[in-house]
């Protein structure tokens, strides 16, 4: 099928469950749960502990928004998708929101019908060697063969760098995470290409994780971020606020150890209406006025969830860099709560 017409059908599918399930928060709350989209296994991002719960940076986003409406944040069915399969999957109802590492993108977000709700991790593509290979750089993987994830953009920014830089390449189709760590590891390429954070939480999971190096180069944007159906715009506005929830608490230095207490009231005026002391913001949206504060009890702020799921203090390792607050150097920026 060629590709203009797989998006048409997929955006005429998003249509149709658009203004078929134009009620979500209704649908959510009737059956006790919120369906959500996750990956079928990246550490630290979102994957089942060792007891079958699900943990991980993109999870937590769904615990949250689970928190805002249910008041229960482990009310969530977590529903594993594919590249191939996840907007499929979107767009059909059978999730409520997707939240597994994808780039917002124009066609995505317009052709197909979804609507970004914000971007919770700013990433790039990179690329994962074994050491022995003894390359330094990217531009040396000429003739190279390449395993890569099926449905995804990082397909599309492989063979624009590749023809950039008038090389060539063997592309060694994969389709999970878990496929493309055994294909390489199993020789079966010489390089692994996705996002850098993907990289690193792969490269973590190794039995000997010093043997690969991701190298320097980092060959395109890639804003991941939770998405929702267009055509509820109400669902839209929660899923967006709660993400924006997390991020604002950090900057205004509410945590999960002294929400309680700000809750209680201070002297800053949008943290009493982020945490429903002042104001009816939660009206606005459908929900109640502590909606905020049951997202943050969830896991913590932006910069909680992120220390304890993919920070440098876990073995994915990854610095805060682009998502930074605003005023520490980052992108991180959430509109004002008034």
């Amino acid at each position: 099928m060629k590709k203009s017409v797989f998006l048409g059908t997929l955006a005429t599918a998003a249509l149709v469950a658009g203004y078929a399930s134009a009620a979500t928060l209704d649908d959510v709350k009737a059956r006790g749960s919120l369906n959500c989209g996750v990956s079928t296994g990246v550490n630290g991002f979102s994957a089942p502990d060792a007891n079958g719960v699900w943990q991980g940076f993109d999870v937590a986003v769904c615990r949250a928004v689970a928190a805002a409406v249910l008041g229960d944040p482990m009310a969530v069915n977590f529903v594993p998708t594919t590249g191939q399969t996840r907007f499929t999957a979107l767009a059909s109802g059978e999730i409520d929101i997707l939240a597994r590492n994808t780039t917002w993108t124009f066609s995505r977000d317009t052709d197909l019908g979804f609507t970004f709700i914000g971007v919770n991790y700013y990433d790039g593509q990179g690329f994962m060697v074994n050491r022995a290979l003894g390359v330094s750089s990217a531009t040396e993987l000429d003739g190279a063969t390449v395993c890569i994830q099926t449905g995804t953009t990082t397909e599309l920014n492989l063979a624009d760098y590749f023809r950039i830089n008038n090389m060539t390449y063997e592309p060694v189709p994969i389709e999970t995470n878990a496929e493309a760590q055994q294909q390489y590891l199993a020789g079966a390429c010489d390089v692994y290409t996705t996002d850098a954070s993907g990289l690193a939480a792969t490269r973590a999971s190794f039995e000997t994780p010093g043997d690969h190096v991701i190298l320097p180069e980092i060959i395109s944007k890639e804003p991941l971020g939770p998405l929702v159906r267009q055509g509820d715009d109400q669902w839209a506005d929660i899923a967006r606020w709660t993400l924006n929830a997390l991020v604002a608490a950090e900057e205004l230095g509410v945590t999960s150890s002294n929400l309680e207490q700000m809750a209680a009231g201070t002297n800053n005026p949008e943290i009493n209406r982020l945490l429903g002391a002042e104001g009816d913001l939660g009206a606005m949206i459908g929900l109640d006025a502590q909606w905020a504060m049951r997202a943050i009890a969830a896991g913590g702020n932006y910069g909680e969830i992120f220390a304890a799921t993919i920070g440098e203090a876990t073995p994915i390792g990854l610095a805060r860099g682009l998502n930074a607050q605003w005023t520490q150097g980052g992108l991180l920026y959430a509109p004002p709560f008034r």
